[in-house]
């Protein structure tokens, strides 16, 4: 599968993997200036500076990267985030700062990771009934919390 990519400004860094079977594309931070600094509990929204052309039948979900998140308590604010494929603008993770503590974002530092998924089409049918099942209705522990 190939997947188009645009840099939207000369200094915007293209999405690396770490490894050759990696399934993520590290996302850089593009910022006007050297860094930024997210407050304790807070999110900052951080520009990349590129726009991509997600395959029809697939979207990108943008993931916390296991380094960033385990040891400085940083995320996407909305833990996972879903580019679907007809998006064409700029690509931008607003990431949440878990920790009690400042935490600075420099210029081209690693911040996410996008992982490109297919994803099921379906179409909603309104019904009055759906199938019934064992387990029916049961949530939160429903089936056991061990």
């Amino acid at each position: 599968m190939v997947m188009k990519i645009k840099q939207l400004y000369s200094d915007a860094v293209i999405p690396t993997r770490g490894s050759e079977e990696a399934a993520g594309w590290d996302l850089y931070a593009r910022l006007p200036q050297e860094s930024i600094e997210i407050p304790p509990r807070s999110a900052v929204m951080i520009d990349t500076g590129i726009a991509l052309e997600i395959p029809k039948g697939n979207f990108g979900g943008i993931y916390a990267r296991s380094g960033l998140a385990c040891k400085r308590g940083l995320r996407p604010a909305n833990c996972v985030g879903v580019i679907d494929s007809d998006y064409r603008g700029e690509i931008k993770v607003c990431l949440h700062n878990d920790s009690n503590d400042w935490q600075k974002i420099y210029n081209k530092e690693r911040i996410a990771q996008l992982v490109i998924q297919p994803y099921t089409e379906v179409t909603l049918e309104e019904v009055e009934d759906l199938d019934t099942t064992d387990r029916g209705d049961g949530g939160f522990g429903s089936t056991g919390t061990k």
